[in-house]
C-alpha cells in the first residue's frame, strides 16, 4: 500500500488574505507531496508497507527516522489542512468554548498560550491543542513529531495544530512568525476542532 496526497478541501486561495495562495500551493503541492513520496520510499518492501498512517505515527520512535519524519509530515499536514476553512475563524462556541474557559480561563488566554508555544519552539515544529486525560492542554513538538507518537514529550490527542515551519508562512510574513500566528485565528474551522474534542473526550 502506498500513500497519496489528498486534494485540499478548499481552493488554494480560499484562506486569503490570511494565508496566501502561493504559500498554500507550495506548502501542499511541494512540501506535503515530498513527505508522501519519501514516506512511500521509506516503507517500500518492509513490514510497514501495509500499515495505516496512524499506526506508523504511533510507533514512530521504534521504526526509522525516515518514517518518523515523513510519516509525521504526512499525518500532521493532512490534519492541518482540515483544521482550516474559508469564512472561518472567530471564537469557538458550545462545549468547546466551555472546555477552553475551564482549561485556560478564556479564549484570549488560549490564543496567548498557543502563540507562546509556537513562538518558543526553536527552529521548526508545531504548536498543539490536545486532549489529555479528559482535559485540554497545550504543547509543542519539534520537526514533524506530534503528540500521538510514542516518543512525544507530552502525549495526547490533537484537536488543533499550527505548523510553525518557515515554509508555512515565509512568503507572506517573512520572519514574522508572530504575525502568522495571529492571522491563523481567522481561518480556524472550529466545528472540526469541536468534533475532534468530542471524539477524544
Amino acid at each position: 500500500m502506498s500513500f497519496t496526497l489528498s486534494p485540499l478541501p478548499y481552493a488554494y486561495d480560499a484562506l486569503e488574505p490570511h494565508i496566501d495562495a502561493q504559500t498554500m500551493q507550495i506548502h501542499h503541492g511541494k512540501h506535503h507531496q515530498a513527505y508522501v513520496d519519501n514516506l512511500n520510499k521509506a516503507i517500500a518492501g518492509t513490514e510497514n508497507e501495509s500499515k495505516p498512517i496512524e499506526e506508523l505515527v504511533a510507533h514512530a520512535g521504534s521504526i526509522s527516522a525516515a518514517v518518523r519524519n515523513n510519516g509525521g509530515g504526512h499525518w500532521n499536514h493532512g490534519f492541518f489542512w482540515e483544521s482550516m476553512s474559508a469564512n472561518a475563524g472567530g471564537a469557538p462556541t458550545g462545549k468547546l468554548a466551555e472546555a477552553i474557559d475551564a482549561a485556560f480561563g478564556s479564549f484570549e488566554s488560549l490564543k496567548e498560550k498557543l502563540a507562546a508555544a509556537g513562538m518558543t519552539r526553536f527552529g521548526s515544529g508545531w504548536a498543539w491543542l490536545i486532549v489529555k486525560e479528559g482535559k485540554l492542554e497545550i504543547c509543542s513538538t519539534p520537526n514533524q513529531d506530534n503528540p500521538l507518537m510514542d516518543i512525544a514529550e507530552v502525549k495526547g490527542t490533537p484537536i488543533l495544530g499550527i505548523d510553525v515551519w518557515e515554509h508555512a508562512y515565509y512568503l507572506k510574513y517573512q520572519n514574522k512568525r508572530a504575525d502568522y500566528l495571529a492571522a491563523f485565528w481567522h481561518v480556524v474551522n472550529w466545528s472540526v476542532v469541536e468534533a475532534r474534542m468530542n471524539a477524544a473526550m
